[in-house]
């Protein structure tokens, strides 16, 4: 099983970075996605996840309407669409898969997730 995170980056204050989850060894289509942020000093943090069946969305607070997930079960990928990016989400992002079938949003808890990938840096300057 390997989830590969890439796209990280320096972006400045009000920029858009678009970050992309490469899997393979396991059932893509038939696990949920979640992408989560840890900034140092701090416990990590869920930013988005996307369902497996219905593809049903669910985003904190600190991301709604600024980041988008999405996923492509063909090409075994999901993305982060990051816009209006702020030194505050600077953070090394990682995404996970989950089997698991529960509520979209029970998805932003950590303990959800089966696989974890490396995470890629994102730097925002002010």
């Amino acid at each position: 099983v390997q989830l590969q995170a890439s796209g990280g980056g320096l972006v400045q204050t009000g920029g858009s970075l678009r970050l992309s989850c490469a899997t393979s060894g396991f059932a893509f289509d038939d696990y949920a996605i979640g992408w989560f942020r840890q900034a140092p000093g701090k416990e990590r943090e869920e930013v988005a996840c996307i369902a497996s069946s219905d593809a049903k969305t669910y985003y904190p607070a600190s991301a709604k309407g600024r980041f988008t997930i999405s996923r492509d079960d063909a090409k075994n990928t999901a993305w982060l669409q990051m816009s209006s990016l702020k030194p505050e989400d600077t953070a090394v992002y990682s995404c996970a898969a989950t089997s698991k079938t529960p509520v979209v949003s029970a998805l932003s808890s950590t303990t959800m997730y089966d696989y974890w990938g490396q995470g890629t840096l994102v730097t925002v300057s002010s």
